[in-house]
């Protein structure tokens, strides 16, 4: 039996048309032999396939000048395929592991990097997308609270013993130990994030193991709406719009509604740590009407809108795909404000938890 290719590397970038300059988002899987590209994660066919025997990519590439963190795809045959990243480390990762697979293949060799299921020992009949949603269900899941610890308000969250237990009295593992591996699996395909200090260590290697059965190391579903809250250390008062991280960048947009499509002005707030862009009524209220999660998102510029009519404006329009397939639609003042909000976004994305 022929054994299946290895994914290498997925996740979205934004790709050139190969007949128009149009530029779309799409799900792109790095395989040992080729990359597949789907309209979306969840797409059981692929909209395409480009084989790698044969071909080179070329990073930094500058045929696009108005566009960042472009590499491009020569095949065979001598056809140009274009590719976007949202940030310079994601761009270099990607042609990193294109130029391997592409060695690899000219070699006659596999392509020798374990993933991560394999590195753990994870059973291949464990989905973890299935078991994520089963942990998110409303009356049976993990229910997420309030919690405070060092001054500070957890909103949205849940504590690494309370993954363990839930784990544990599923089914999903027999005991503890497995319950870990399974916790840090789940952590690592980003359907958990740590929140806060102690969380957060263990995941960036300073701790035995990167997912702790704690009580205090709190994490939060990466949808959920997770925003913490700091205390004034003069009279003990939450501030609502004091969050942990430095404001990266704030002022109104113009954002689509998902239901009606109809457009509204809101107050948009950027902060690094976490990843949210948070957005309020602009005529006044302390409390989000919602929040952007903006690690792994992909951000672009826009030209028309799809499903509604084409606006009068141009050049200041742009996307934001969430890292779980939400899209969202913002449009800025001038092209110049746009361009200053998806720079802020990628920077974001890139460094914020």
């Amino acid at each position: 039996m022929e054994r299946e290719p290895m994914r290498i590397r997925e996740g979205y970038l934004v790709k050139k048309g190969s007949m128009f300059n149009t530029w779309k988002p799409m799900w792109v899987v790095l395989l040992e032999d080729g990359i597949e590209f789907y309209k979306r994660k969840a797409d059981n066919s692929p909209k395409g396939m480009i084989p790698l025997k044969g071909s080179s990519v070329h990073s930094p590439c500058q045929d696009f000048g108005k566009r960042m963190f472009v590499f491009k795809l020569t095949v065979a045959k001598q056809q140009d395929h274009f590719f976007q990243a949202a940030y310079l480390e994601e761009r270099d990762a990607w042609v990193r592991d294109i130029k391997k697979a592409i060695h690899h293949i000219d070699g006659g060799q596999r392509f020798s990097r374990k993933s991560t299921r394999k590195s753990i020992r994870l059973p291949e009949t464990i989905n973890l997308s299935a078991l994520y949603l089963s942990m998110k269900d409303p009356e049976k899941g993990i229910k997420e609270l309030k919690l405070e610890k060092d001054k500070r308000v957890f909103n949205h969250c849940f504590t690494g013993t309370c993954v363990i237990d839930w784990l544990v009295s599923s089914s999903s593992v027999r005991n503890r130990r497995e319950g870990l591996l399974l916790a840090f699996s789940l952590l690592s395909e980003g359907y958990l994030q740590p929140a806060g200090d102690t969380s957060k260590a263990a995941a960036e290697g300073l701790s035995d193991t990167p997912f702790l059965d704690l009580s205090d190391a709190y994490y939060y579903f990466p949808d959920s709406g997770f925003f913490c809250e700091g205390y004034s250390s003069d009279d003990d008062v939450v501030l609502k719009e004091e969050f942990r991280g430095t404001i990266v960048k704030q002022g109104c947009l113009l954002k689509q509604g998902h239901r009606r499509k109809n457009w509204k002005v809101r107050k948009f707030v950027l902060r690094d740590d976490p990843a949210y862009l948070h957005y309020y009524d602009p005529a006044g209220g302390e409390e989000p009407l919602g929040a952007i999660h903006l690690r792994g998102c992909v951000v672009t510029a826009v030209e028309e809108m799809p499903d509604t009519k084409k606006r009068d404006d141009d050049n200041i329009l742009f996307e934001i795909i969430t890292a779980n397939e939400i899209h969202y639609y913002l449009q800025a003042a001038s092209s110049t404000e746009r361009t200053e909000w998806i720079k802020a976004i990628q920077s974001v994305a890139r460094t914020g938890k």
